[in-house]
């Protein structure tokens, strides 16, 4: 089972008393700060929750699993994700 962004807008509507119109601008105004943010090489952190953190990766060797031919990978951007301590508590919890 998977939360999907549609999950989240009818959260933000049923717990705030906001439209679903205003509810669903709030949740992608949310995400579209993020991934401006990101966007810049911008650190988003969120305390309680964790950190996302942009990374370069290098380019390297690589290989083309059904053929087995060498290719090479070309540098690029990734995301990562790092889980607060609080939040690493409440997943962990028996």
């Amino acid at each position: 089972m998977s939360l999907t962004k549609n999950d989240l807008i009818e959260h933000v509507y049923l717990t705030t008393g906001f439209s679903k119109k205003e509810s669903s601008g709030i949740v992608e105004e949310v995400f579209e700060t993020i991934k401006c943010t990101l966007g810049t090489g911008e650190n988003v952190k969120i305390s309680g929750f964790g950190n996302f953190t942009v990374k370069q990766k290098d380019s390297r060797a690589g290989r083309n699993p059904q053929t087995g031919e060498a290719i090479e990978l070309s540098a690029r951007k990734i995301v990562s994700f790092k889980p607060s301590m609080s939040l690493r508590d409440e997943i962990n919890e028996d």
